[in-house]
């Protein structure tokens, strides 16, 4: 079995959820060009581990990169950005793309992002060896963010979380799950997760997005998300946990009332976008009972932090809104 990233929890934590002692992992400056890399999402891949990386550049250019690592922790990112290679000459590549996930369902790894085609929408691609690159119709009209797909078919269908919003800094947001029969045209939309209220949950009462890939346990889907606040300083995000159903994913079981992990590590609170935790992806040790899970911290550096799967369940269960 390939060895995740792993760290045990400070003797004198009581939390669910710790950060890796050497944050941040990925350091604004990883490739000559980059003023960020940050939201990033990361697969086992062969031997070690591959990833879809955000690396704004120096002009603040919003793109996606390819990453390899042997331990998960030190990566070495490409210096250029992916290259799709579009299925219809008449597609039309975006202006911009960011907050990659990627997951491995059935003989290849499909990418989703944000895409700017008219506005934000979700743009989908795939791969088989992170070198070749290829990418299909958006998924969804503008305007429209965070999108990530089960690792599986649920009724023979595609299933992909989304949130729909408005061209600018979308200050509302419900988490949807859409499914597609062909990866191409999506459907039968479901509501699952709305922001709380301010009295119930203020950590995530303005809006949330889904997070990491979601993977089964013995409960359901488990999946990380965000949510924010709006503060007299601004947004801040923070990252919360929720139980899907295994058969109706749509269906939310259980959600976290209080967070996981709020910015509080300086490389969280200070950064081009300050106060933001971001989960873009999880890796699984079932076996084990760990789990870790790379964040993006205020817009410019990633993060690793760790829980036991089995904890994780028990604490959003036991503290659900």
């Amino acid at each position: 079995m390939k060895l995740i990233p792993w760290e045990e929890r400070p003797k004198e934590s009581k939390d669910v959820v710790w950060r890796y002692s050497q944050n941040p992992i990925i350091n604004r400056d990883a490739i000559p060009t980059s003023n960020s890399v940050f939201n990033s999402a990361v697969v086992p891949y062969k031997d070690g581990f591959a990833g879809v990386f955000r690396c704004d550049n120096k002009a603040v250019q919003m793109n996606i990169f390819a990453g390899f690592s042997d331990n998960g922790i030190d990566w070495s990112i490409n210096e250029t950005p992916i290259k799709f290679k579009a299925h219809d000459k008449n597609q039309v590549l975006g202006d911009y793309k960011y907050d990659p996930r990627v997951v491995f369902l059935e003989d290849r790894y499909w990418i989703t992002w944000c895409e700017g085609h008219n506005g934000p929408t979700i743009g989908i691609g795939y791969t088989f060896d992170f070198k070749e690159f290829f990418q299909c119709e958006s998924a969804f009209l503008p305007f429209n963010r965070n999108g990530v797909l089960l690792p599986q078919k649920i009724d023979g269908k595609y299933a992909m979380m989304s949130r729909p919003s408005d061209n600018g800094h979308t200050p509302f947001g419900d988490i949807y799950m859409s499914y597609s029969p062909d990866m191409k045209y999506w459907g039968e939309h479901r509501h699952m997760m709305s922001p709380t209220s301010f009295k119930d949950s203020a950590w995530q009462c303005t809006k949330i997005g889904a997070g990491s890939v979601p993977f089964l346990t013995n409960e359901g889907w488990l999946m990380f998300y965000h949510g924010v606040i709006n503060t007299c300083n601004g947004f801040r995000y923070a990252m919360g946990s929720a139980i899907l159903d295994t058969d109706q994913p749509h269906i939310v079981k259980y959600r976290t009332q209080p967070y996981l992990l709020t910015p509080s590590e300086i490389y969280e609170q200070v950064g081009d976008v300050p106060n933001v935790i971001f989960p873009c992806a999880a890796l699984q040790d079932v076996e084990n009972d760990k789990a870790t899970i790379y964040y993006g911290g205020a817009d410019t550096v990633v993060a690793l932090a760790f829980c036991y799967i089995s904890e994780i369940l028990e604490f959003t269960k036991t503290n659900s809104i």
